[in-house]
């Protein structure tokens, strides 16, 4: 196993199959709107183990060169997906997945739909409720509004699913 640490092999040691993972995965995210390089970072710090590593292991694994780690941990740090650390006892940093990734994502989506929201109501007023311009701008506020409130729906159902799931996996 050369060239590669334990966060980067799956249970049987199946170096190839983690980076053909690694690579479907991060093409999806590219082609749902993510950089290309940040991407690839983010999909390999998911599948590491402990969803953390340093700039010289994402380079090693992805193949590619430190300035390409960095600007994509820049992009994936400024949009809060991932956190800088240092390694106990050392300089170095190591890169950090959030905890509750998926929920902080989609907990700033929801504070977006708010403003976007409020913008799309005093849009629809200005344009004047009666145009087809105002009434399709006042459907896209409710439609705004329709998905924020079911977004927190969605989010206490999770946090009530995830500790079920939890309870049951420790007993």
């Amino acid at each position: 196993m050369t060239g590669m640490t334990s966060t980067e092999v799956s249970k049987d040691g199946n170096e190839e199959g983690v980076s053909r993972f690694v690579e479907r995965f991060a093409a999806e995210l590219t082609e749902a709107g993510m950089q290309r390089m940040a991407a690839r970072v983010f999909a390999a710090l998911l599948a590491s183990e402990s969803a953390s590593m340093t700039s010289a292991e994402l380079a090693e694994q992805l193949k590619i060169s430190p300035a390409a780690v960095s600007g994509a941990i820049r992009y994936l740090s400024q949009v809060s997906m991932v956190s800088r650390e240092r390694d106990p006892g050392t300089r170095r940093e190591r890169y950090v997945l959030h905890n509750e990734l998926w929920y902080e994502t989609f907990t700033r989506r929801d504070q977006i739909l708010v403003r976007w929201e409020k913008v799309l109501r005093d849009g629809s007023e200005l344009l004047g409720p009666k145009t087809a311009a105002g009434a399709r701008t006042a459907e896209t506020a409710e439609f705004f509004a329709f998905l924020q409130r079911e977004m927190l729906g969605i989010m206490d159902r999770w946090s009530a699913y995830k500790a079920a799931r939890g309870a049951e996996f420790s007993s």
